[in-house]
């Protein structure tokens, strides 16, 4: 991650909704993130959905999107929704949130 040039580094903001909590999915995300070397968060929301934030180098972003549009064995997800539009805030690590309201 530190070695990604600036202009590459990238964040997203996600919102998942479908058969998401109960499932392992805050967990795996957590995971598979950590893998990637992203940094950000994962949390439930009191609607049933999950939200994420992922923020690293961008094709390594990209490539977690792509698993986030399919989710842990266990998991159904039926919309992935992305805000393109945040400037990168340097996150340093990967965690799971408490529950949100949304």
């Amino acid at each position: 991650m530190s070695g990604a040039p600036a202009s590459d580094r990238v964040i997203r903001c996600v919102l998942i909704r479908g058969r998401v909590q109960g499932v392992g999915f805050r967990a795996w995300t957590e995971y598979t993130a950590n893998d990637l070397g992203l940094a950000g968060w994962v949390r439930n929301l009191d609607s049933g959905r999950v939200e994420a934030v992922f923020e690293g180098p961008r094709s390594r972003v990209e490539e977690m999107l792509r698993w986030a549009r399919e989710g842990p064995p266990g998991s159904y997800v039926r919309d992935v929704r992305v805000d393109w539009d945040e400037p990168p805030e340097q996150l340093q690590s990967f965690e799971i949130r408490h529950t949100g309201l949304d």
